[in-house]
């Protein structure tokens, strides 16, 4: 898709997005895509929105929908349908398809906050394992229930409910420990992709670093979850002052290196760094293919403009490779000159997209 800046591309990705669980590729809440549809009214309750697609793979033909249905509360709540059928988790939206992005936002993924890789990370896992997700939030509830317990206790100036708050830590702990177990294993298996490169991109090695990591790496499971619940007992009083938690899944990080330089890809060149999370994408969308027997579809926003033309030719051999669907977006469309008999393009203008002429 090609079209001027804020004609609305960006739009039709996140829309795409929504059809993997999680918030989309600009992570924001379900109320606001309805607030930026509604210009000058941002602030004001959240009407409902939708986005449905039919999807064609090796089994079929599927009808796959999601959106927001106000509340009284003006946050609203997710639905899902599949082929009609009203559907309760967002697992199911990763059963039969997966999606995965990458954003101008993500090109200091390796310099910013580690949520962002985190969450990087997460959204490869989730597309080969739905449950993943269901992990996810079960262990962000309980941590947040268990801050609730401790700072309210400490406001109130009494002690907490200690047989609540041992429950909310054994919790924590069962479901942390699969979250830290499943990113350690997609981290490996990533690894034995990327170990010889992926076309013209670097090759790249990824390693999870955080306290229950380290824990699980270096000891049995059992020892490491009988450290972290022992650790969560003995920080309440550090947790109630925080809100939160001192260790856990939560506070994980994503460390990646470039091999060939055996340099932390937070210390390479700007264009280092963008074509090791290619890589990464790559490497991730080849084992997608072979472990699930179909490729992700890549969501790549302004990728074109910020490589050179002989990376940006490998890009397309490697898509036109893997016979994943990309959708592209960049301002030229002479950028994508050489995919003009394998690609379909489609012009942006006023959030309109018309076939190109």
């Amino acid at each position: 898709m090609t079209g001027p800046n804020g004609a609305g591309k960006t739009n039709l990705l996140e829309a795409l997005s929504f059809l993997a669980p999680g918030r989309g590729l600009r992570h924001a809440r379900l109320s606001e895509p309805a607030r930026r549809l509604r210009g000058v009214e941002i602030g004001l309750p959240a009407r409902n929105w939708a986005v449905a697609a039919v999807v064609e793979d090796s089994v079929g033909c599927f009808k796959i929908g999601t959106g927001l249905v106000s509340k009284a509360d003006g946050e609203g709540k997710r639905a899902i349908r599949i082929n009609g059928v009203e559907r309760q988790s967002q697992a199911c939206l990763s059963e039969r398809m997966a999606i995965l992005w990458i954003t101008p936002d993500m090109q200091r993924l390796f310099n910013d906050g580690a949520g962002g890789r985190r969450r990087f990370l997460d959204r490869m896992i989730t597309a080969n394992d739905p449950e993943h997700s269901v992990r996810l939030n079960a262990y962000d509830k309980v941590l947040r229930g268990r801050a609730r317990v401790l700072s309210d206790a400490r406001r109130d100036n009494r002690k907490p409910d200690y047989d609540w708050l041992n429950a909310l830590e054994v919790k924590m702990v069962e479901s942390g420990m699969a979250i830290v177990a499943a990113r350690m294993e997609m981290a490996q298996r990533l690894n034995r992709a990327c170990e010889l490169g992926i076309g013209l991109f670097p090759a790249a090695r990824l390693e999870l670093a955080g306290t229950v990591d380290f824990w699980l790496r270096d000891m049995p499971a059992i020892d490491a979850e009988e450290k972290f619940l022992a650790l969560l007992q003995k920080s309440r009083v550090e947790d109630s002052i925080s809100r939160g938690a001192a260790i856990g899944p939560h506070k994980s990080d994503l460390e990646v290196q470039f091999i060939e330089r055996e340099t932390p890809a937070r210390e390479c060149s700007t264009g280092e760094q963008k074509a090791l999370l290619l890589s990464i994408t790559l490497a991730y969308a080849r084992l997608q293919t072979l472990e699930k027997g179909f490729p992700p579809i890549l969501l790549l926003d302004e990728v074109i403009a910020h490589l050179d033309h002989k990376h940006r030719e490998g890009l397309f051999e490697e898509l036109l490779g893997l016979g994943t669907q990309a959708w592209m977006t960049g301002t030229e469309c002479n950028l994508f000159s050489s995919l003009r008999d394998f690609a379909q393009h489609f012009v942006v203008t006023g959030a309109s997209l018309e076939p190109a002429h």
